[in-house]
């Protein structure tokens, strides 16, 4: 199984990530911000194409396929759950990505956590964001983008706690996670 856990910088997807993989016998959390830094190390700004030139490095047309590969390799070799932390509001790359994971593994789900505006900052800031920073300046990008997902679980997170958010999840994947869940 792939568990997508997707939503703007700072609504609490790194959490509720390790809280699965806490929870979860085995999983492999793979955050593809990793296959991103990466290409961002290897290629230098003056090779990269010009709609690359971004500053976002999920503009880089690799990182795509190289996300969906680096999951199949981890699922091919092993045989692991995967639980997949990331922010991806553009719906093409979404779904690039998202049928990927489903050739993989056909039990591929998408959680969106979502929560307003301010809560938003509030978690950037508490985390140690300086306001106005890239995270902040994506907030309203990502809010509009989410709006554009359908058929996708949506998790409400202002008001609630990491541990009903786990369960949520783990009821809707029915996973019996060492009675953790």
């Amino acid at each position: 199984m792939i568990i997508m856990i997707n939503g703007a910088f700072g609504v609490g997807k790194t959490t509720v990530a390790n809280e699965l993989l806490r929870k979860m016998d085995g999983a492999i959390l793979f955050d593809p911000e990793v296959v991103g830094y990466m290409l961002r190390h290897i290629i230098p700004e003056n090779v990269k194409l010009e709609h690359e030139q971004t500053g976002d490095f999920q503009d880089l047309d690799m990182w795509k396929p190289l996300t969906v590969e680096v999951a199949k390799q981890l699922c091919e070799t092993y045989g692991k759950d995967l639980i997949v932390p990331m922010t991806i509001y553009n719906k093409n790359y979404f779904n690039t990505i998202h049928d990927g994971f489903l050739e993989i593994d056909a039990e591929t789900v998408h959680f969106c956590l979502t929560a307003e505006k301010e809560t938003i900052h509030k978690r950037l800031i508490a985390r140690g964001e300086e306001e106005g920073n890239w995270c902040f300046a994506q907030t309203d990008k990502c809010i509009e983008g989410f709006k554009r997902f359908d058929d996708h679980h949506f998790i409400k997170t202002d008001e609630v706690g990491i541990e009903e958010i786990v369960t949520f999840i783990c009821n809707e994947i029915g996973q019996e996670v060492k009675s953790k869940c």
